[in-house]
């Protein structure tokens, strides 16, 4: 997963500071001569957000990878996700539409099919609640909404698949929040990412073990390491762990 800002690829801890990790265009093409399964860029630039600045990072890419594509950050209407898909996302991401424009998912879904829709849940525990709170806006909203409620509520809408997203875990490399993503899964009907805490190949062999998730979403793990998806796909495969040929 890609984080872009101004045209830059960043990388951030708990959704703050931000280190500039490099090129999108570069980046893209190293991971798809590692034969990586998809990209995800969102962008998350909190001033003058728009899909303008996703559709400059899509034809740029496309000359230099062809692995399927999926774009979010500044989707605020049908139209926004369609621009995308028709300039050569595969995919799009939404997060905050999610909660109170849903006719976005489903518009986008009848239009391009469930498999086009993914929607992102950003989630951070709350020790006072004892439970994880959902949060919209790059993490500065909280919304009023149960995990479990939100999961069926946007599957409902069209979704096709459910990113679950720790905002606690987010570039710390300390491991995937095995128990919220637990939750997601059991609950959706849906194939469910999971993303924030990659650090290490065990990590993602215990999260896909224990969940039962369809799919992890790392960002740190092949910035900061001598890691690529090459040899973590090699090493998950050792563990039993299936992996499309791509």
């Amino acid at each position: 997963m890609q984080l872009l800002l101004d045209g830059r690829l960043v990388k951030t801890i708990r959704f703050d500071g931000k280190r500039d990790v490099g090129d999108p265009v570069k980046s893209s093409a190293v991971y798809n001569s590692q034969y990586a399964d998809e990209l995800i860029f969102l962008n998350i630039s909190r001033e003058r957000r728009s899909v303008n600045d996703l559709q400059k990072v899509i034809t740029e890419v496309s000359k230099v990878s062809f692995m399927p594509m999926a774009m979010g950050g500044g989707i605020g209407s049908a139209e926004d996700a369609a621009n995308l898909i028709l300039n050569g996302a595969d995919k799009v991401v939404v997060n905050s539409v999610a909660y109170d424009r849903k006719e976005v998912i489903s518009r986008t879904a009848d239009t391009f099919g469930a498999q086009a829709v993914i929607v992102c849940i950003d989630v951070r525990y709350d020790a006072e609640k004892q439970d994880y709170v959902l949060y919209s806006d790059c993490g500065r909203r909280a919304e009023h909404i149960t995990l479990e409620e939100h999961v069926e509520a946007v599957i409902a809408a069209g979704a096709g698949e459910v990113m679950i997203q720790s905002i606690d875990r987010d570039g710390t490399m300390k491991g995937f929040d095995i128990d919220v993503t637990r939750r997601v899964a059991a609950v959706s009907t849906a194939p469910v990412i999971a993303a924030g805490g990659s650090g290490n190949y065990d990590q993602m062999k215990d999260c896909f073990l224990e969940t039962g998730v369809s799919a992890l979403a790392c960002g740190s793990l092949f910035n900061f390491s001598d890691s690529n998806p090459i040899r973590a796909k090699a090493f998950l495969s050792n563990h039993g762990l299936n992996f499309k040929k791509v």
